[in-house]
Order: C-alpha cells, then sequence, then structure tokens
C-alpha cells in the first residue's frame, strides 16, 4: 500500500480549488484532506486536519497566502 499524501487546498476561487483538487485526486498516493477559502480559514483547518503539504494561493482577501 502506498502512503497517502494530505493535502489541504487554499484558494478564494471556487473553480480552481475544484479544478485542482480533482486532478489532485486522480493520483493514488494523494488524498485532498480539506480545502479552504483564505488563509485564516486555512490556519484553522491545517490544525485540525495536519496535512502533510498545504498548497496555497498567495492573493487572497482577508488574510493571504504568505
Amino acid at each position: 500500500m502506498t502512503a497517502q499524501i494530505r493535502i489541504l487546498l487554499v484558494d478564494d476561487h471556487y473553480l480552481i480549488r475544484e479544478g485542482i483538487a480533482s486532478l489532485l485526486e486522480l493520483e493514488d498516493s494523494v488524498e485532498v484532506v480539506g480545502i479552504a477559502e483564505n488563509g485564516k480559514d486555512a490556519i484553522a483547518k491545517a490544525t485540525d486536519l495536519a496535512p502533510n503539504i498545504v498548497l496555497m494561493d498567495v492573493r487572497m482577501p482577508e488574510m493571504n497566502g504568505v
């Protein structure tokens, strides 16, 4: 069994989030464990979900990806 790479995906654009999530889920070794709309939401979800990787847009409202 292949180890799962747990990814939290963060982007403020719905179509981008869903498109990237769909592509990532094609890989057997990848699991999108959460999706967030901004940096503030990402911090809360990262704490709860403990992903291996956070794939994040750097330009977002409320709190950016930096």
